[in-house]
């Protein structure tokens, strides 16, 4: 049976929540190593020893700082990108001419979702700025960039507010449309392409879960070697600003870029890599099984 439009973005949408769920849960420690480790390059020898600092500075909490906001940011940008992915395909067959129902092929879905992400983008920004201060907080405050204080999201959002206004929730706004939008062509890009490879003629929707992770994993590897750089100054800006710098990309890339070299773009990379495949595998496992729940039961009723 042909589905509602409204209830096909909404089964779109509640699958992205699922699956952004998933990828948190997975992914989190690694994430905040990440965003550490690309703001203060200098204060972490690897990922070994940044995992050990972290733990004897605030514990095995430390792990999970920004876990709130980081859901929130998961939840918010894999719900529009996933329900703007569907609304986004109809456009790319609209553009090649194709019938609504027609199959599109990898590359067709890779460009789709890269128009997709550019609308996640508005709505991951705000709350990717506060996890990535929360994460970052103690260094921050031990560098003496920024005086003690709570520790906490709600802190952190009054702090924004009373520095910058509304607007402020959006510094690294470019950045981060510089990283989703080529970033998301990769990562539709290498999870179809990896579909297709494991599906060898079958129907892609008949993939059990093992390659449907795989398929994920090799997404978010694409995703991320394709933009790391650029998520790295995303990181710096937000952070940094935190203290009252207000500097662009341009004058943020160039500055780490002659002071630090070009290997600080890639600082964190490690860990980045590492939690690339469990987590981008748990968001398609999550978001392709609860969406096929969701179309079984509506073609039931």
């Amino acid at each position: 049976m042909k589905s509602n439009p409204a209830i096909q973005a909404a089964i779109d949408l509640t699958a992205g929540a699922a699956g952004g769920t998933a990828c948190v849960l997975t992914g989190q420690p690694f994430d905040t190593m990440k965003v550490k480790m690309q703001t203060f390059p200098d204060l972490y020898r690897g990922l070994t020893d940044c995992c050990l600092k972290t733990y004897s500075q605030v514990g095995f909490r430390g792990f999970y700082k920004g876990t709130s906001p980081a859901l929130i940011a998961n939840i918010a940008e894999n719900s529009v990108l996933f329900m703007c992915y569907g609304f986004c395909q109809q456009v790319v067959r609209k553009v090649a001419g194709l019938d609504k129902q027609a199959k599109l092929s990898d590359l067709q879905n890779a460009a789709a979702g890269s128009f997709a992400s550019a609308f996640a983008a508005l709505v991951l920004c705000p709350t990717e700025l506060v996890k990535c201060r929360l994460q970052t907080m103690y260094e921050m405050e031990t560098s003496g960039k920024i005086a003690k204080s709570q520790n906490t999201v709600w802190s952190v959002i009054k702090s924004i507010l009373r520095k910058d206004g509304p607007l402020g929730f959006y510094h690294g706004l470019s950045s981060t449309l510089l990283r989703e939008v080529p970033g998301y062509f990769f990562f539709f890009g290498g999870y179809e392409l990896s579909r297709s490879f494991f599906a060898s003629g079958r129907s892609k929707d008949e993939l059990g879960p093992v390659p449907l992770m795989l398929s994920g994993g090799v997404g978010g590897i694409c995703l991320w070697l394709a933009v790391y750089p650029v998520d790295c100054i995303k990181s710096r800006i937000q952070v940094l600003s935190m203290s009252g710098k207000q500097a662009g990309f341009i004058r943020t890339f160039i500055s780490v870029v002659k002071n630090e070299g070009i290997t600080a773009l890639y600082s964190g990379l490690k860990p980045t890599m590492i939690r690339a495949f469990p987590a981008n595998g748990a968001l398609f496992l999550a978001y392709e099984y609860s969406r096929k729940l969701m179309m079984n039961q509506l073609e039931a009723y």
